[in-house]
């Protein structure tokens, strides 16, 4: 055998190899990008559930004898953005994941005050249809957190293979980007101050 049929056999099985190992790097990030959509639509169905919780919970606390109208209005506008703002599973971009969870952020700090407020009405918390609400919101919390979790490792699982060798080589060249990751809320980090005065 020639050199030449050596070098030749040589470049046709590196072809073959690189070629194998991108059908099969392509096909693995296909299926584990469609597992990231997957995912992100059940982050969305539960903060999509949150958010049709919410005109109930409006209505039930609006029955409440001089209930604070600021504190509805901010949880009506802040549910009216949280709404619109909204992300193609597409396009998962660290930049529009932030995006969402700022406005998704803001529904929740406003729904927060919202049940420190009805704390000062006692015959409001002690209505059956509050209670349910707020046991149904407080379930639909925990779901996006596990929502919220599962995408993330979704993500975790995908961008590692992204930038895996050999995969980086034929990633960019297959349109497969990094996607972003829900993160801890901003000054998540600081511990709440306890205040046992009497």
């Amino acid at each position: 055998m020639s050199t030449r049929n050596i070098v030749l056999i040589s470049i046709v099985a590196f072809i073959l190899l690189l070629g194998g190992c991108g059908c099969s790097g392509y096909n693995g990030l296909v299926q584990k990008d469609q597992n990231v959509k997957s995912k992100w639509a059940n982050v969305e169905s539960d903060y999509q559930r949150r958010s049709d919780l919410v005109p109930n919970l409006v209505n039930t606390v609006k029955g409440a004898a001089n209930f604070e109208q600021e504190t509805l209005t901010q949880v009506i506008e802040a549910r009216s953005k949280a709404t619109q703002t909204t992300v193609n599973a597409g396009d998962l971009s660290p930049e529009k994941i932030a995006a969402f969870q700022k406005a998704q952020g803001q529904l929740s700090g406003a729904i927060g005050r919202l049940l420190v407020s009805v704390e000062r009405y006692p015959e409001l918390k002690a209505t059956e249809a509050f209670r349910d609400l707020q046991a149904q919101l407080e379930g639909t919390e925990n779901r996006i957190k596990v929502s919220r979790n599962d995408f993330n490792a979704a993500v975790q699982d995908y961008n590692t293979s992204v930038k895996k060798f050999p995969m980086v080589l034929f990633s960019g060249i297959f349109g497969f980007t990094e996607k972003g990751y829900f993160t801890a809320d901003a000054g998540a980090e600081k511990a709440p101050t306890v205040d046992f005065k009497k």
